[in-house]
């Protein structure tokens, strides 16, 4: 799936109101709403049969400049910017084989392996879905996942084109036997958030976090590794040659948890390091580019240190970021949310 190609918002049709329910039918969804609760009936439909895929977990390949590293995590969780894709790859053969449909629950991640669940977390409302990866994307730098327009709309921000969310790994998609065509979030007021503020490192807490596989900022890149091909097929880059597999994985679930939805901040991760000279080294490398902190967390026992560049308040502003940040020699910088 290219995210450098520019999209095409295309409108879904319109809703009707039935009787005193305050029942809402969106193309196949039920959705009412009950003192603050949005419940939303995904139609079977709307769940994709991964039919003619295959698991995949693919070789490091580049794109536009950028490297990246596929690999299984079963402790992903991490949060940044995702957009949509849908009507350039309507009906296209996806990076693992199996057909993109728009209009189905489906998402596109650059690393994970295919097919597998994910939880998506959309922090600027609270809506949380359960969606199936089975392609690659998004690749415009910064951006940390690409839902199929249906998962845009499930997560309430088709419209406005990206949102800060979290994305957490849950399993293999084969053999998954999580709830089906079932959809809940709460509208809950945001939550307060406390003002962002540099903490010491000896003052931070352990924390399973995500930086065991972002301490690359001092490693060079696979050289010219081969791209395998077939990451950029269908909604990749709708490049023909994609494999298709005959087993198809089991049909995943499409489900949200209520939670309240979280107003934070964007920041520009420039790297994460096992010496803390090193990373106070970095932050002073950056300093003219806004407020800089170094965070440590420990991962497995071993404590990273973090340097992060920021905040700013909108993807435009973290895109920006994220370029200068690049262009100082810090290929692996991403953005996050704090």
């Amino acid at each position: 799936m290219n995210a450098i190609m520019s999209r095409t918002r295309t409108p879904r049709i319109g809703a009707m109101l039935v009787g005193l329910t305050g029942m809402l039918v969106l193309a196949g969804c039920a959705e009412t709403q009950l003192a603050g609760a949005v419940v939303k009936e995904v139609s079977r439909s709307e769940i994709p049969s991964g039919e003619g895929g295959y698991w995949k977990v693919g070789n490091p390949y580049q794109i536009a400049g950028e490297w990246y590293y596929p690999k299984e995590d079963e402790r992903y969780n991490r949060t940044g910017i995702a957009s949509w894709y849908g009507p350039q790859f309507h009906k296209k053969m996806t990076a693992n084989g199996e057909i993109f449909d728009m209009y189905q629950v489906s998402a596109a991640h650059p690393t994970l392996p295919m097919p597998v669940m994910a939880r998506v977390t959309n922090l600027e409302n609270g809506r949380s879905l359960i969606v199936r990866i089975n392609d690659r994307g998004p690749f415009a730098r910064g951006r940390e996942i690409d839902m199929s327009m249906r998962g845009a709309e499930l997560l309430g921000y088709k419209e406005q084109g990206t949102a800060k969310v979290r994305v957490e790994y849950l399993g293999k998609a084969d053999g998954w036997t999580g709830e089906q065509g079932r959809v809940q979030t709460v509208n809950a007021q945001p939550a307060p958030v406390a003002p962002v503020a540099a903490q010491a490192a000896s003052q931070m807490q352990p924390v399973q976090d995500d930086d065991d596989d972002i301490a690359t900022a001092g490693l060079p890149p696979v050289p010219n590794a081969p791209v395998d091909l077939s990451l950029l097929a269908g909604g990749a880059s709708a490049a023909a040659g994609a494999i298709p597999a005959a087993a198809a994985p089991s049909a995943p679930a499409a489900q949200t948890t209520a939670m309240a939805p979280v107003v934070d901040n964007f920041f520009v991760q420039a790297g994460s390091f096992r010496s803390a000279s090193n990373a106070n080294a970095l932050a002073s490398q950056l300093s003219d580019l806004g407020p800089v902190e170094v965070t440590e967390s420990v991962v497995n026992g071993t404590p990273w240190y973090r340097v992060r560049v920021g905040p700013v308040n909108n993807a435009q502003g973290a895109d920006g970021l994220l370029e200068s940040v690049v262009s100082r020699g810090q290929n692996g910088a991403r953005v996050v949310i704090n």
